[in-house]
């Protein structure tokens, strides 16, 4: 049986277009999915870095709120001090002391005692808001974690998606949508604030 050299030529170019247009399809669908994964970590980065201002000014409000706790308890406890000087050097019933006297220790008693009173609701109010900052930053780091991730995730997908680019293997792209999905969806837990968060991976990769 003869064989048509013309038939041979049309052949090759057929499988030669075919293959091409494989090519071309694959390479559309990385430059595609490339571009939607950079917008989509582009809107990640920007929330991710208003979270992390956010986790800044929550650690910076906690060690203030903690300042100004010693510093309530301080003045607590000098006032309780002078407080217990005065009823100690008071007066007793029956001394030989001027109303007047008694009078002044009675000021300065009643003076001091409200003033320790003040310094300790003053105290737990600063405690209360130190504790409150540190459950901030922990919601805020918890957010941030996913980001991290989902980073992390799409810029494997991206090198992959680099490599199939190369070497036009549609194994490969179906491969890199892998990480793609699991970027995606922290990266969604991240920005609608979903309960996402595989802590065992996350501690491995702190």
């Amino acid at each position: 049986m003869d064989i048509d050299p013309k038939d041979l030529i049309e052949q090759a170019q057929s499988a030669t277009e075919l293959k091409e247009a494989r090519s071309v399809r694959l390479n559309a669908a990385v430059a595609v999915t490339v571009a939607v994964l950079a917008t989509f970590m582009g809107i990640c980065k920007v929330k991710d870095d208003n979270i992390v201002q956010a986790m800044q000014q929550a650690q910076a409000d906690k060690l203030d709120h903690w300042a100004y706790y010693q510093a309530r308890n301080l003045r607590q406890e000098v006032a309780e001090a002078a407080l217990t000087q005065m009823e100690l050097a008071r007066p007793a019933p029956g001394e030989a002391a001027s109303s007047v006297k008694s009078d002044a220790y009675a000021q300065a008693i009643d003076k001091y005692r409200t003033l320790a009173k003040e310094q300790a609701q003053k105290k737990e109010e600063m405690k209360a808001a130190a504790e409150q900052d540190q459950l901030h930053y922990d919601a805020s780091n918890y957010r941030d974690d996913q980001f991290d991730l989902s980073d992390a995730l799409l810029a494997i997908a991206i090198a992959m998606l680099a490599v199939t680019a190369l070497t036009g293997m549609w194994a490969l792209y179906w491969a890199a949508l892998v990480p793609t999905g699991f970027g995606v969806l922290m990266g969604v837990a991240g920005l609608a604030a979903l309960p996402i968060h595989p802590d065992a991976l996350i501690k491995l990769l702190s």
